[in-house]
């Protein structure tokens, strides 16, 4: 063990004498978490809707009275009058208007026979989040439009009650776990396998090669300091984190122990997979091209910026293998819902097998020659 403790203390002190490289390596996730949280997790507002009114009847003055209101109101869409339909389309296809709004001829005569009245919606139909929220913006007006002035008393029609059992989560709370485990691998990354790589490319590694260290000693002094790093560095994230996506009670002692260890638990995984995966390789270049593979691979088949239901088969079969999907599983449990150890027991379990797994394969991969 002292000789391990030795390999430990050689890489906590070097890693201590790069500020910047700690710097970059703390700062960018919190960076990416606001960025993408902020950048992803707000409704789409003031859409630009073109109203053309063929009809001039009371129905479809109507009409654009209901869409007024829900420009001065949500703000999703803010309307502008057109006189020519093909000037509102040609508009819209140069992007200066993101839908058209047609109000037909006949719109007042079959609304007065109650004949299916209909307006068309034409909608650029390249930006889905757009066209989805104005969809859904003016099939509410339609809705409104269509409700009797007076209703029943007593209502025939089955409703649905949402009943929730955990506050609000913006996106930004939700992308939260995902960034967690994505500053471990970035602290994985520059502080345990592209330090590794320096070493042999500038012959520091041969020096461990002659003294009379086993294998798994010299694995394990690079995988504990390493864990040690990513765990600073998951834990710096986790509360600043929290603080700025605003997590219920982000100092509460439990939780804050519960996601210590996870982070431990996560920490070891992923710098037991770098090895692993860097055993062999001896090329300094190598690495920055694998480990911008990895960050796809990795992140976002996890479930951390969107639910894994609406994966490809494919990609689902990648999530099942990948140790990212369990650690997400883990912060979500954790930071989300504020579960105990029961409900991340399965996660748990998988990462440490993952560990042990990989933790044995890269100690019998590793050459004591050149």
């Amino acid at each position: 063990m002292g000789r391990t403790w030795a390999i430990i203390e050689r890489e906590l002190r070097r890693f201590r004498r790069s500020p910047v490289l700690i710097v970059m390596a703390l700062v960018m996730p919190i960076v990416q978490l606001v960025i993408l949280g902020y950048a992803f997790g707000g409704n789409v507002k003031h859409l630009k809707l073109a109203i053309v009114d063929q009809d001039h009847g009371m129905p479809a003055v109507r009409v654009r009275e209901l869409a007024s209101a829900a420009s001065s109101g949500a703000h999703t869409i803010d309307t502008i009058d057109y006189a020519d339909q093909g000037q509102a389309i040609s508009d819209l296809r140069n992007g200066r208007v993101n839908g058209v709004l047609t109000i037909p001829t006949d719109f007042s005569r079959r609304v007065l026979a109650k004949n299916e009245p209909r307006v068309a919606l034409i909608e650029d139909n390249t930006d889905g989040f757009v066209s989805v929220a104005m969809a859904g913006t003016l099939g509410g007006i339609l809705q409104a439009y269509s409700l009797p002035a007076r209703g029943p008393r007593i209502s025939s029609v089955t409703s649905l009650d949402v009943v929730e059992i955990y506050p609000y989560v913006p996106y930004i709370q939700y992308l939260l776990p995902g960034s967690v485990v994505m500053s471990i691998f970035m602290m994985v990354m520059i502080g345990g396998g592209i330090i590794f790589i320096d070493d042999k490319a500038r012959g520091l590694h041969e020096g461990y090669l002659v003294t009379p260290i086993k294998k798994l000693e010299l694995i394990a002094g690079f995988n504990i300091s390493g864990t040690i790093k990513a765990v600073l560095a998951g834990m710096f994230l986790l509360i600043i984190g929290s603080v700025i996506a605003g997590i219920p009670n982000p100092f509460d002692p439990m939780r804050l122990f519960r996601l210590f260890v996870v982070v431990c638990v996560v920490s070891f995984a992923l710098i037991s997979l770098m090895f692993l995966l860097m055993v062999r390789v001896s090329d300094p270049l190598l690495p920055r091209a694998v480990f911008g593979v990895l960050n796809t691979v990795l992140y976002f088949p996890s479930g951390a910026v969107y639910p894994q239901q609406g994966f490809p088969g494919w990609m689902q079969v990648i999530a099942v293998a990948d140790p990212f999907t369990y650690a997400v599983h883990a912060f979500k449990s954790l930071l989300l819902k504020n579960t105990g150890f029961v409900a991340i027991t399965y996660d748990l379990t998988f990462l440490m097998i993952f560990s042990v797994v990989s933790l044995g394969a890269a100690t019998a991969l590793f050459k004591r020659s050149l």
